[in-house]
């Protein structure tokens, strides 16, 4: 018999790979390495340069041209590592390479042209610089356009990008074929008497000036167009993200914020190295753009934009105040006096007036915008002085809430916490925005509340000394929470007190009026009717007798009934334990084994402890009888180390389904230790069966003394 071979079956192949995941990898970290090289051969070339031939030639160092192609080296190779299929790797490496090849060929180009005649390269190093740099300025709208997913938005937009492109492309295709003499005329800068014996022109076209001066005079605005509309783009992205895409987009705002900032420090602060400022700019945009892709939960960017946001205006705004205060000094001095004394006494009076006042000044902004956080013991200290005026639980929230919103100067602040009822209580300070954030409010372990903020914002965002100053708010608020919920529990409890008593007293009242007292009034009518029967018709006076025994028997009764629900009379006459074993012996015998311990100490206890305890013991064996289908019980009663009593009942029979909601009985026996302050808990053990434990306050210690 032929046996047909059984194979494992062939699991299904991979999809093949794509030229830019195959080759992305490999070339990511080469054009690192070019980076690195080009960037070290530029610094080098600016060493070997003597100081005279870079003032001859009109140039700065190559290498700080280079080192936004140095800060972007790693973030372009680890984007195309890790995603090289986006798009937005590639700029990102592209524009690193560019940048330092850049600032090779300026190096090149003043040290070349040194030597008579110029070394060789020099032209095409001229070239480069002054015509093929200029592509350099298609980086930023590429990047804007293509962040954060590599492609280039629908609709309208696509056009919109489309046109920006080209309008940014448009002066480094002009200055490509746009011969230098006409080029110095429209930029009034004329080339340096080292570069006039270079090529200078490889790519230029014999277009007359008529021509070219126009479009150039167009081309540069043009450049500003060509930003804003990725601008706008970004703008109608991040209004319409969500999830990681909403973070990523962020994080390129977050680059823009930072950007800026570097930016007016240029300007406040000028100097040479402007260069510098543009690599720190662009090194942070491109760690900014690679976190956004690869890794965009790395770190809470709506925290730090928030942060950044509020302390970079205060440091500018403390730049702005400082540079005015020293600028009026000086024009109101300036006049009487000369350069030297102007400058002596503008400098006196800075330090004797406005130096004082600086730091008041200082604190006094920043509390306007954040708050008073900066002075932790005066928000703990001004809480607990709000919360010793309120009144009611009420107040104490609002309190609670308005600390919080003076504190963070926050436009919205809400404290929740659960009320007696089961309901909630919420007090609101300000507006309540579309979204919030929420924070628990725990106390001893136990949550008693939320603590609500705005989510969005800058704010909303919390730093770590921001949080720990936060949390000692909300220890004071959950006390003040816990105070407020157990007040108003207490509430609670009153009027279900008050309730009950009315109650019990009403149904008293109606027992008696309408049960006892109809029946005792009817045995004393008919005592009076044997009297006046008794000589002439004893027989019938017998009769009427035997009739009011009766109704004395069913007055009796009701007397029982009514005594037994005020409180069962087996406790006094036999003790909790006696009490206990009879009800057992009613409900279960002889069915069912009941075994009954007391252990010492139980047998003096308060009266509400032992009509508790008696019904939690009872409700659970009528369970016991209806459901269990057991053949044991034990009931053992004990005094705990605090004085509680400690009421068990466990069976060994079918336990409890957990799917099985909670019945009217189990609750009930939660509620009645609930009253005075325990707690009952069932349980069904591994080995079987049922566990009601019961543990209710009676003060006093083990041996039984309350």
């Amino acid at each position: 018999m032929d046996v047909e071979e059984r194979r494992a079956p062939t699991p299904p192949a991979a999809p093949p790979r794509s030229a830019a995941e195959r080759l992305g990898p490999v070339l990511g970290w080469s054009a690192m390495v070019a980076t690195l090289a080009a960037v070290a051969g530029s610094a080098a070339l600016d060493l070997a340069t003597p100081e005279a031939a870079r003032m001859a030639a009109e140039a700065g160092p190559g290498w700080e041209v280079g080192l936004p192609g140095l800060l972007l080296a790693v973030p372009g190779a680890l984007l195309l590592h890790r995603a090289p299929r986006n798009a937005v790797s590639w700029v990102v490496a592209g524009s690193a390479l560019f940048w330092a090849a850049d600032g090779l060929a300026s190096s090149w180009l003043t040290y070349a042209v040194q030597s008579d005649p110029p070394l060789a390269g020099a032209s095409a190093a001229f070239w480069f610089v002054s015509r093929f740099g200029a592509w350099l300025l298609l980086g930023l709208p590429l990047l804007l356009l293509l962040y954060p997913d590599g492609r280039l938005p629908a609709g309208r937009w696509r056009t919109v990008s489309i046109a920006s492109l080209g309008c940014a492309a448009a002066l480094p295709l002009l200055l490509l074929v746009t011969p230098s003499d006409i080029a110095d005329r429209r930029s009034q800068n004329p080339v340096p008497a080292v570069y006039r014996s270079l090529d200078l022109d490889p790519t230029s076209l014999p277009l007359p000036e008529v021509v070219l001066l126009p479009l150039l005079q167009v081309a540069y605005p043009l450049g500003a167009l060509g930003i804003l509309g990725p601008l706008a783009v970004v703008v109608d992205r991040l209004r319409g993200a969500t999830g990681d895409d909403r973070r990523r987009m962020r994080w390129l705002l977050w680059a823009g914020v930072v950007d800026a900032l570097v930016m007016l420090s240029a300007i406040f602060f000028p100097s040479t190295t402007v260069s510098i400022d543009l690599a720190v700019a662009v090194g942070l945009t491109g760690l900014a753009v690679t976190v956004g892709i690869l890794r965009p939960r790395a770190v809470d960017i709506d925290r730090l934009l928030g942060a950044t946001l509020v302390y970079g205006g205060l440091a500018v705004g403390v730049v702005v105040l400082d540079l005015a205060v020293l600028a009026g000094a000086g024009a109101l001095v300036g006049d009487a006096f000369g350069q030297d004394d102007a400058t002596l006494l503008t400098l006196l009076l800075v330090a004797a007036v406005y130096v004082p006042l600086r730091a008041p000044l200082w604190r006094l902004v920043r509390r306007w915008v954040l708050g008073e956080r900066e002075d932790p013991y005066r928000v703990v200290s001004g809480l607990a002085e709000r919360l010793e005026l309120s009144d009611d639980a009420d107040a104490q929230l609002m309190a609670v809430a308005a600390a919080v919103a003076d504190a963070f100067r926050s436009p919205y602040v809400g404290v929740e916490v659960g009320a007696g009822d089961g309901g909630r209580l919420l007090a609101e300070h300000g507006r309540r925005p579309g979204a919030v954030q929420t924070l628990p409010i725990t106390y001893r372990g136990e949550e008693v509340g939320r603590l609500l903020l705005p989510r969005d914002g800058a704010r909303a965002q919390l730093l770590t000394r921001d949080e720990r100053l936060l949390a000692d708010v909300v220890r004071q608020a959950a006390a003040a929470a816990r105070a407020s919920s157990l007040a108003a529990e207490l509430q609670v409890s009153r009027e279900q007190l008050v309730t009950a008593r009315e109650e019990e007293r009403r149904r008293l009242r109606r027992d008696l009026h309408d049960g006892l007292g109809p029946t005792l009034g009817a045995v004393v009518l008919r005592i009076d009717t044997a009297r006046n029967l008794a000589g002439s018709r004893p027989e019938e006076a017998d009769r009427i007798l035997r009739a009011a025994r009766d109704d004395v028997a069913a007055a009796l009764g009701d007397v029982r009934r009514l005594v037994h629900d005020l409180r069962p009379p087996a406790l006094d006459d036999l003790g909790l334990a006696g009490a206990i074993s009879q009800q057992a012996e009613r409900l279960l015998a002889p069915r069912v084994a009941v075994a009954v311990t007391a252990a010492p100490g139980t047998d003096d206890l308060p009266a509400a402890v032992e009509v508790a305890a008696y019904r939690i013991a009872s409700e659970a064996l009528a369970n016991v009888a209806k459901h269990a289908r057991a053949r044991h019980v034990t009931v053992a009663l004990d005094r705990a180390g605090d004085g509680a009593l400690v009421v068990q009942i466990a069976d060994d029979g079918a336990g409890i389904d957990p799917a099985a909601p909670a019945g009217v009985g189990l609750v009930s026996l939660r509620e009645r230790a609930a009253e005075l302050g325990g707690r009952c808990t069932v349980e069904c053990p591994a080995t079987g069966g049922t566990v009601v434990r019961a543990v209710l306050p009676a003060g006093g210690g083990p041996d039984g003394r309350a």
